[in-house]
């Protein structure tokens, strides 16, 4: 399945996700999405896109582990079904505002946990989904330059 479809499949899943299980188990969609389309660009994509690809990929392996969200139920990971990347820079734009809007949801969970310890797994994950962005982005300035560099503009 193309990235594209995951990440809109994931944000609509996101934005559904009303408890903290259900939201730190959706963080963990998102970071396993993010390792994937990371791994992807870095095995399939062009040699330009391949150390920022993996740079992701890492991120997201390191933000979402093997095991799954602690204490949470995960059915089956979106992820495992991404077969294409289709158009890079517009792949990159959407995991971007989905890494942001996971940001924002688990910014408003933790200010309105009750417990110390649904607190620090949410500012875990924000951190987590921050460092992500941030190699996201980084990955698409590149890919952005190219492409106008493509276009003989600047």
């Amino acid at each position: 399945m193309d990235a594209v479809r995951l990440i809109r499949d994931t944000r609509r899943a996101l934005k559904s996700a009303w408890g903290e299980q259900d939201l730190i188990a959706e963080a963990w969609q998102t970071q396993a999405l993010a390792e994937a389309v990371g791994s992807h660009l870095a095995q399939h994509g062009s040699p330009e896109l391949r150390a920022g690809g993996f740079s992701v990929c890492e991120a997201g392996s390191r933000a979402c582990g093997s095991a799954g969200p602690p204490g949470a139920r995960v059915s089956s990971v979106r992820a495992a079904i991404l077969t294409e990347v289709r158009e890079p820079a517009g792949t990159l734009r959407e995991l971007r505002d989905l890494l942001s809007e996971l940001g924002v949801a688990l910014v408003s969970m933790a200010c309105s946990a009750e417990d110390e310890a649904v607190y620090w797994q949410c500012i875990e994950a924000v951190d987590a989904a921050d460092d992500s962005k941030d190699r996201v982005c980084s990955l698409l300035r590149e890919v952005e330059a190219g492409l106008q560099g493509e276009d003989g503009t600047e």
